[in-house]
């Protein structure tokens, strides 16, 4: 079954070709580093790191760029107000985001360009889009003929004429049309400048995003994602841009964007006063349950946040943590071979498989492929239940097929990684066959009423932290 997105662009699902075959490109936009991120920010940020661990599950070779946009009004005025140099401002909130990403078990992108260390490229393409004749210049401000673009609005399914019947007229405005956008400003006093054609100035906003991932990516690459607050102006622009400036169509091959998260059912915001950093959120919650309850509501849903639904997720990663603590104790047993019991259970396994990863296969659907971790892990818990109230060992094939499927899906989703180790690696470790040929010599002593030889291996291995039970069906070992 191929992968299937839903594109921004086209309002559809569509089966994911790769541009360059065997690779997937993306870009997400980041933050604006003047303040500590909030859920808002870590919404998209965890769903493209799940996005790329599947993509890389499925054997493609990802690139993953996500800019800083580390020159920017917010940031000019947080310095000020702090009486310190923007770059401080920056540096301090971007160490924060790293810390608070790593925390939510976000991998880190490839390439994580600042528009500060790519002043060059921009300049160019804002010179391209002036000599294009897309762009204009007026007092040292330049600025996007959004008429000049017929696709403009594509996007978003906004018609430019509608936008233009709407808009209020500003006689002193220096722009062509009230949608013009600015690519690049003219300096004000106090605040970070660089030397362009057109004098001393910064960037607008969205030129950033077209020239930083043209760079690493190309003038067209695969997929490009953000929050739904971004489609319109920012996305949008981008587009206009990208094309403009190289003539390149399509700019992106595959929109994606994630839902708006909303608090106790209402908008986020500082006005409300429901406006959540991820750090308080962590002082009440661990970093895996934020996750985990990110996941769980599929990528293009909205998100209700409140405490009872964090509750709520906190609970459910907690079942799943049983189930893989039992497949844990499972695989400590002396193990057997298939029973009436097992038999059965190989065909249910391989059925969960396949529900998850068609799930991911459709568009990324966590919240589908999380119902086939909690089948698995209802499966194994009756199964650890029925081995534990004795009768028969632990099917060893099965439990290894058990430890593989279950740490394949910790792998994709992001949690409970820690200690989901496939079995293949479990059986590797020198350390664990060791334990096993003791336990079997301790066993053979004990057959041989060799009592003192049997308590103590026994007490060796209680010295090394691995303790025995005696259990009907046989000897069970775990580490302490």
């Amino acid at each position: 079954m191929a992968i299937k997105v839903y594109n921004t662009l086209t309002k559809k699902k569509e089966e994911f070709v790769p541009l360059h075959p065997g690779k997937a490109y993306m870009y997400v936009c980041g933050i604006t580093p003047y303040n500590n991120p909030h859920i808002g920010n870590a919404r998209p940020f965890v769903t493209w790191d799940v996005i790329r661990r599947f993509l890389e599950h499925e054997g493609y070779d990802v690139l993953h760029v996500q800019n800083f946009t580390d020159v920017d009004d917010k940031i000019i005025n947080a310095a000020n107000k702090e009486g310190v140099a923007w770059s401080d401002i920056c540096g301090r909130y971007i160490d924060v985001y790293f810390k608070e990403m790593d925390m939510l078990n976000i991998r880190r992108a490839h390439v994580y360009p600042r528009v500060s260390e790519h002043m060059p490229e921009i300049i160019n393409v804002v010179q391209t889009l002036i000599d294009k004749g897309y762009a204009y210049e007026m007092d040292g401000d330049v600025y996007y003929s959004v008429e000049k673009f017929d696709r403009y609005g594509e996007l978003s399914g906004r018609k430019l004429e509608d936008m233009m019947a709407g808009a209020r007229v500003d006689v002193n405005d220096k722009k062509h049309n009230p949608f013009d956008f600015a690519l690049w400003k003219a300096a004000k006093p106090g605040e970070p400048y660089w030397e362009s054609p057109w004098g001393k100035g910064r960037p607008g906003w969205h030129i950033e995003c077209s020239a930083m991932s043209m760079k690493y990516l190309g003038e067209s690459f695969d997929f490009h994602g953000g929050g739904s607050d971004l489609i319109f102006p920012h996305h949008e622009n981008e587009i206009a841009q990208s094309e403009g400036c190289t003539g390149v169509h399509p700019f992106v091959r595959y929109w994606l964007h994630n839902g708006f998260i909303t608090v106790n059912e209402e908008k986020m915001s500082k006005s409300l006063g429901n406006f959540f950093t991820v750090s308080d959120i962590l002082a009440h919650f661990d970093a895996e349950t934020l996750r985990f309850f990110i996941v769980s509501t599929h990528y293009r849903s909205p998100l209700d946040f409140s405490d009872e639904r964090l509750s709520e997720a906190q609970r459910s990663l907690a079942r799943l943590k049983n189930a893989q603590d039992n497949l844990k104790e499972l695989a400590q047993m002396i193990s057997g071979g298939a029973t009436e019991t097992s038999k059965p259970l190989y065909e249910k396994i391989s059925a969960m498989r396949e529900g998850f990863m068609e799930a991911m296969r459709d568009d990324f659907n966590t919240a589908l492929a999380i119902s086939f971790m909690f089948e698995l892990g209802k499966e194994i818990n009756i199964y650890h239940q029925h081995v534990s109230a004795g009768g028969e060992k632990p099917d060893g094939k099965l439990v290894s097929i058990m430890q593989d499927v279950f740490a394949e899906f910790c792998g994709i989703i992001g949690v409970l990684e820690n200690n989901a180790q496939p079995a293949a690696q479990a059986d590797a470790g020198l350390e664990d066959k060791l334990i096993e040929t003791i336990v079997n010599l301790r066993q053979e002593a004990r057959a041989s009423k060799n009592y003192a030889q049997a308590d103590a291996l026994r007490n060796k291995l209680a010295e090394l932290g691995v303790l025995l039970e005696d259990t009907p069906q046989g000897v069970r070992w775990k580490k302490q």
